[in-house]
């Protein structure tokens, strides 16, 4: 249960990161952000996640809302598999967690 929850908190950092990432290079590269490597990169790592959030939200939500809902989804996933984490960790012991 332990490595479950540690592996679901660990992508849900990695792409709530790269979420961020994103958004601060889109806003230092403006307009010409389409046309950055790193930009699409990080686009790359957080496209199914956004893909995800689009297939599971109305259809009222419009397209350039999707990326706050994606970070709104990934930091409450994060939020959730810390305090799974922490609970997992005292019943089985704080000395045998990672």
């Amino acid at each position: 249960m332990l490595f479950v929850v540690t592996a679901v908190k660990l992508l849900a950092e990695i792409a709530l990161l790269s979420l961020m990432g994103r958004f601060v290079l889109g806003i230092l590269a403006g307009a010409k952000r389409d046309q950055n490597l790193f930009y699409q990169l990080l686009g790359f790592v957080t496209q199914p996640v956004e893909k995800l959030v689009r297939a599971i939200s109305p259809k009222t939500i419009l397209d350039r809302h999707i990326p706050l809902a994606t970070g709104v989804m990934l930091l409450s996933l994060w939020f959730i598999s810390t305090l799974l984490k922490a609970q997992e960790c005292l019943r089985i012991g704080v000395d045998k967690c990672v």
